[in-house]
């Protein structure tokens, strides 16, 4: 697994079937200058994707465009550049990124928070190789491979009006979804030997701590790993990460983990409020099972809710309606 860390191929970490899968979508797309849809959940590494195809292909410059982070008013002029006196400070001509990025990529992240009028000026773009700075009246004509990502879900977007759906089409030509973290969790050694390696930290984990790091949902996916191993590594100067290192999220978990989710079998087997005696049917109604589980979590965790509902391995808002439905104090 380690030898699929910094400097590997389209630095993409782990050996699991889903990355394997996108290193061989990858050598394809890098052979042509088809648009790229690329989706998935946030921190799944739809850049890093976006930038290995670009690097395959070998040509120009990669040019990323964070949708979400553009001001609106400035949106077209950021995108396409402007003439000098094109509106109020624009005291000089200014290039655009999409002029940055001819002969290159232009990688559009969170496509799905462009405006609908800065859609119109994509799909011309896409459509005929040109662009207009705002108060021009000289057409541009670039020639750029355009990929764009997402964790929206743009089919839903298109019927809500919001995303164009000719836009979508243009677009839509060759799709990647990226997996989320935990359902590629054999990836997760590699990725913290080559996260360790990049922040040049010798450094190893306690088998406690990988076990943690390994169980858990990584609902940030891949970004958050990277973020918590940073954290970790600036709290703990030994040569060994622990368990104690682990930031609050982590921390609770482990602590859920190591008590064991306190199912209806560990109420039953030596829990503080035993289960009432059965009816003469033998058999206990699920319902007070369920409610001496709940009771008994409640118990363990000295009234902690958020922890009971996380030992029973149900929400928070869960728990309370069953709190409510079973007549329970709250």
């Amino acid at each position: 697994m380690g030898s699929m860390c910094v400097g590997s191929v389209h630095n993409l970490v782990g050996g699991s079937p889903p990355i394997c899968q996108i290193r061989r979508h990858i050598e394809r797309l890098s052979r042509s200058r088809s648009p790229v849809l690329l989706l998935g959940e946030s921190g799944t590494g739809k850049e890093v994707v976006a930038r290995a195809i670009h690097d395959g292909a070998g040509a120009g410059s990669f040019v990323p465009i964070d949708c979400g982070s553009l001001v609106a008013p400035l949106m077209e002029s950021e995108l396409f550049g402007h003439a000098r006196g094109a509106f109020t400070g624009a005291a000089e001509t200014k290039r655009g990124l999409i002029e940055l990025a001819d002969g290159g990529t232009a990688f559009f992240d969170e496509i799905g928070d462009l405006p609908l009028e800065v859609q119109v000026k994509l799909l011309r773009l896409l459509q005929e190789r040109e662009f207009r700075p705002v108060g021009s009246l000289i057409t541009h004509k670039v020639e750029i491979r355009v990929i764009a990502a997402t964790h929206r879900d743009l089919v839903l977007e298109v019927e809500r009006k919001s995303f164009r759906q000719d836009l979508f089409y243009r677009l839509n030509v060759v799709t990647l979804r990226l997996p989320p973290l935990r359902e590629r969790t054999e990836d997760i050694p590699a990725l913290i030997e080559c996260f360790l390696a990049r922040l040049g930290a010798k450094r190893k984990l306690t088998n406690e701590c990988m076990e943690t790091l390994m169980s858990y949902a990584w609902p940030g996916n891949v970004r958050e790993l990277q973020n918590c191993l940073e954290r970790m590594v600036a709290m703990n100067s030994g040569p060994l990460l622990q368990t104690a290192d682990l930031p609050s999220a982590l921390q609770t978990h482990f602590e859920a983990r190591r008590c064991g989710v306190l199912s209806v079998a560990a109420v039953v087997n030596g829990a503080p409020k035993p289960l009432p005696a059965a009816p003469q049917s033998g058999i206990i109604p699920l319902t007070e099972m369920e409610k001496h589980a709940i009771l008994n979590a409640l118990e363990y965790t000295k009234g902690d809710r958020a922890m009971a509902a996380l030992l029973l391995g149900i929400g928070r808002t869960t728990l309370y309606r069953k709190l409510k439905e079973y007549g329970l104090a709250v």
